[in-house]
């Protein structure tokens, strides 16, 4: 007995110290790509600029649209790795008696039951392939549409693109625009120093330059540019098209199911509609990396024809107004769907007296038939 109180303890010890050393890991690519950048640094500003380029007028201009990329390009990767991806809100998660009935009650009817009250409330439309609603086992909640459970992070994220090990953090709702600057203005910063670059990389190998070290940074330099390009290029484009379409990559790989089947363009408004999902309304912030998304990210509004007949109908291309006894849901256009929960207010709290008056719950908002499917 006193041996077996002894290993537990061990035990304990060696999944911790297994866990910290997974978490420096994953900022070994962090760590990679700073290396690179602060290189890139010093071998364009010091190595070409200041030490290879003669014409005074020459040097002025590359310095100063170098710094700009540059400093655009760090802002929005700094963002994209340290903006917290973001989780349900508390109306997703199943209260305290719940979880205590859950534990009690075998798997089956008792539990779906359980489920029903937990979802029938709520503004979601998708469903699992089963048809069931989406129902995350783990972190014990109701899944929002568009979001999912991250293995490595290990908590569910609202609409989560991927988990990307680049910027050791999951791109979702909270950051997903951060990203997408990071990849363009990365792009940009590599495509100008290669266009920069290219005549001395050219008098390298006809051997225009002094023997100097500063030959060997122009050449690597020009060949790391221009080898980024390519890969960015390719993951820039694709993740364009994904915004023009609104979907998210896991929605590329497998299209969302709604009660009524598998839609692939279920969240698509139309081009213009789709930006300003990610940018916002006010073109102004569009390329600076600050949050201007729209929604709340736990619902989102669709372009479906048939609308899920257990949520309250509402015109096409606005959520669903739902209603408990502690919250509303409120129908909103794209312009009134700014986000809060960036900040220290309160999500699910914008009521108004005067859409509370005269409001009337179908008879639909009873769920009489739900399933129910645990997924994880």
């Amino acid at each position: 007995m006193r041996c077996g109180k002894m290993a537990a303890p061990a035990a304990g010890t060696r999944g911790g110290a297994r866990r910290r050393c997974q978490r420096l890991l994953y900022w070994v690519p962090v760590l990679f790509i700073s290396s690179i950048l602060c290189w890139s640094y010093y071998a364009y500003v010091t190595q070409l600029c200041l030490l290879s380029m003669e014409n005074i007028g020459e040097k002025v201009v590359c310095l100063i649209a170098y710094h700009l990329f540059f400093m655009l390009f760090v802002w929005s990767y700094w963002k994209t790795i340290f903006t917290l991806p973001m989780n349900p809100s508390k109306e997703f998660h199943l209260s305290y008696a719940d979880k205590e009935l859950l534990e009690r009650e075998p798997r089956g009817e008792a539990q779906q039951e359980i489920f029903r009250r937990a979802a029938k409330d709520l503004p979601i439309y998708t469903r699992t392939m089963s048809g069931a609603i989406r129902y995350c086992d783990r972190c014990q909640l109701v899944k929002p549409d568009r979001c999912h459970h991250c293995s490595v992070c290990d908590k569910c994220i609202l609409k989560m693109d991927h988990h990307c090990p680049w910027v050791n953090n999951c791109v979702g709702f909270s950051n997903y625009k951060f990203f997408l600057l990071f990849l363009a203005y990365s792009l940009l910063y590599c495509l100008f120093i290669a266009a920069t670059d290219l005549q001395y990389f050219i008098k390298f190998w006809t051997n225009g330059l002094p023997d100097t070290q500063a030959k060997f940074h122009i050449m690597f330099l020009f060949f790391a540019a221009a080898m980024f390009s390519v890969s960015l290029s390719s993951l820039f484009g694709y993740h364009c098209w994904l915004v023009s379409k609104n979907k998210s990559t896991l929605e590329a790989f497998r299209a969302p199911i709604f009660r009524h089947g598998t839609d692939k363009n279920g969240f698509s408004l139309g081009f213009s509609k789709n930006l300003r999902q990610v940018f916002g309304d006010e073109k102004k912030y569009w390329l600076l990396p600050v949050f201007t998304s729209l929604g709340d990210g736990c619902s989102f509004p669709t372009c479906l024809v048939n609308q899920d007949p257990e949520q309250v109908s509402t015109p096409v291309g606005l959520n669903s107004t739902t209603k408990n006894e502690n919250h509303l849901f409120p129908p909103k256009t794209l312009r009134d769907s700014q986000s809060h929960l960036l900040t220290d207010t309160q999500s699910w709290t914008e009521s108004s007296a005067n859409a509370e008056k005269g409001k009337v719950v179908p008879k639909g908002m009873s769920n009489p038939g739900l399933t129910v499917e645990n997924e994880t």
